[in-house]
């Protein structure tokens, strides 16, 4: 043997010795974690004891190893997730052969099946067939015109939807079954039915309306000129919201809309003492087939109810009737203060604060402390808290924009630090579940933080006869992140189970800087479960609501496909969103696959201070 050969020799026999250290301790983890593996159902097994081993060896930082490795043109363990023992072995056995230590007698796994195939029948059980022509299936929300609109629902299901998910913060029964018996309806029939249990409502409380005021302008070009004028419609009955094209505007006495003629002016002062003037265009028929007036406006003007409507000469005027109120809100600034109530009475906006508003969870009140940090509306308004007592919690404000936030009712609270000493399944859940049950094909766990909570729902799921329901783990709060190892054991003492990445809260709570960070280690932790994920909240948001998506959505679009469900939520162009998703996941099917990882150490799940809580 040459002194090169003796040198890769030394180099192999040294790695195999620091191989042969990790299969020691993921197989030491095993023992030590035995009697949870033993709990889960049998065909789930060999994933848990995969996961232990996972969890095991992201506690150590091996990337020096990883780097001899590839040197030697051996694997660097960057594809380890699902089948951790198995790679080591193999691995260990090369070594052995390079080292010139043994004839490569060394063991393997053999009752293990490949970990890639154990996620794919998962997910198939779970998700349904994945499509021949792309790489991910595609969930999509339901918006409550799929109870009414059996047409919406098939252009849905055509556009390539595999997963209609039914969200029951909103709606009811009725409408749920409505829209699930569209999407029969429709041809759906190969269409999985999923849906989301609402959890606890941490929102902001109601704020008194604003005025009733409609602003109305006309249409200008960089420069300001007018380039088109506005258009409006004088109806002659009540107005509930502020309607699209062409504006409705309710005058008090609809008979006056009656001796209107085309050219006459309408003139008129203001909220803001501003004069201005009504062009009359047409007259019409409204949608209810009463008489209404077209007219166009050059400059702007703000209506309010019982402004006045002068034709000029003898003509009677007429009056401007009641206009919807605007929604009320606290515009917040940094360095003001916010003060959380129990009182949910509608709160008064007060300039500069401090801005009282309540708190739709009562047991916030009694589990925040100071110093806690608190979030508001999908992490606009960072704060942190200051003094709590038990009718009202104070906040100081952190950040808010560079103009300040406009908070409103019914927006978000995230508390990263506090724990809420309650179950995740509030009443209205468990007054639904009988529902879901007997309806849906796999249920979405909102705001499940620990095993008790899945242990929870598992055992309401099987009282209520139901032991085929997916259960899917919606991953939310950097609580449940940090306890996803027990969760997913606990979870498998189920036959099918799922985690979706719930992309919104999560990034409020955990941070935006480290959301990438937190997705791809749940990822890679479902991976080593073989475990399903779906990757959930704003994928093509901009395309789903306005009708073009970003270029950064697009590239989020593509990487989703690393997931092995997508979700896409409603909007007005929906099903121009579900066709575009269906093309990038084609397109990149042949691209990606998963990816290769660097192994540092992992400090997200600690397993032995876990083992040492039981």
């Amino acid at each position: 043997m040459g002194a090169q050969e003796r040198t890769l020799a030394q180099q192999a026999s040294r790695l195999r010795l620091r191989v042969q250290e990790l299969i020691d301790g993921v197989t030491a983890a095993e023992e030590e974690f035995a009697p949870h593996l033993f709990a889960v159902r049998p065909e789930h097994r060999l994933s848990a004891i995969n996961l232990v081993h996972y969890v095991w060896l992201r506690g150590r930082d091996i990337r020096d190893l990883q780097a001899d490795l590839a040197e030697l043109g051996l694997s660097s363990l960057g594809r380890l997730e699902s089948r951790v023992l198995p790679t080591l072995l193999t691995l260990n056995r090369t070594l052995s052969v390079m080292a010139g230590e043994g004839s490569g007698d060394q063991p393997w796994i053999t009752e293990m099946p490949i970990g890639p195939a154990l996620l794919e029948r998962n997910a198939t059980e779970m998700l349904g067939a994945q499509a021949e022509d792309r790489a991910s299936r595609i969930m999509v929300t339901f918006p409550s015109a799929a109870a009414t609109d059996p047409g919406l629902v098939r252009e849905m299901v055509e556009a390539g939807m595999d997963i209609a998910r039914v969200n029951c913060a909103h709606d009811g029964p009725a409408e749920w079954e409505a829209m699930i018996n569209n999407l029969r309806a429709a041809g759906g029939g190969h269409c999985l039915v999923a849906m989301d249990l609402a959890g606890p409502k941490l929102r902001t409380g109601p704020v008194a309306a604003g005025p009733q005021v409609v602003k109305v302008r006309p249409h200008r070009d960089e420069s300001g000129t007018v380039v088109d004028p506005a258009v409006v419609m004088l109806v002659g009955h009540p107005v509930d919201d502020e309607a699209a094209f062409p504006l409705r505007i309710p005058v008090a006495d609809a008979s006056w809309l009656g001796e209107r003629r085309i050219g006459e002016k309408l003139r008129f002062t203001d909220a803001r003492g501003a004069k201005r003037t009504l062009v009359v265009t047409d007259l019409v028929v409204d949608d209810r087939g009463e008489p209404a007036v077209i007219a166009e406006l050059a400059r702007t003007a703000y209506f309010t109810p019982g402004l006045r409507l002068a034709p000029g000469g003898d003509a009677t005027p007429g009056h401007v009737g009641q206009l919807p109120t605007r929604s009320g809100f606290h515009l917040i600034r940094a360095g003001e203060h916010i003060i959380l109530t129990r009182s949910l009475d509608p709160a008064q906006p007060t300039p500069g604060g401090p801005h009282r508003i309540g708190c739709t969870l009562e047991q916030v009140f009694q589990d925040a402390r100071p110093g806690e940090r608190i979030h508001f509306d999908d992490g606009k308004i960072h704060g942190v808290i200051t003094a709590v007592n038990t009718d009202r919690i104070d906040v100081t404000v952190e950040s808010a924009g560079v103009d300040g936030v406009k908070l409103r009712a019914e927006k978000g609270i995230n508390l990263p630090d506090t724990h809420l000493d309650m179950p995740a399944l509030t009443d209205e859940d468990i007054a639904a579940l009988p529902f879901v049950v007997e309806h849906a094909d796999m249920v979405n766990y909102s705001f499940v933080r620990d095993e008790r909570d899945v242990a929870d729902l598992l055992d309401r799921v099987k009282t209520l006869g139901r032991d085929d329901l997916a259960v899917v783990l919606k991953i939310e709060t950097v609580e449940a992140f940090q306890n996803l190892p027990q969760m997913l054991l606990e979870a498998m003492r189920w036959r099918e189970v799922g985690v979706m990445i719930a992309r919104g809260d999560l990034a409020v709570e955990a941070g935006f800087e480290r959301l990438a960070e937190v997705q791809e280690e749940i990822l890679w932790l479902c991976e080593a479960a073989h475990v399903p994920v779906i990757w959930a909240t704003q994928v093509l948001e901009s395309l789903a609501k306005e009708g073009l998506a970003t270029r950064a959505e697009v590239t989020d679009a593509a990487m989703s496909m690393r997931a092995e469900c997508v979700m896409l939520n409603k909007g007005p162009f929906i099903v121009e969103a579900i066709r575009f998703l269906h093309d990038v996941l084609e397109r990149m099917q042949d691209h990606v696959s998963k990816k290769q990882t660097l192994l540092r150490r992992l400090r997200s799940w600690d397993l032995q201070a876990w083992a040492e809580q039981q």
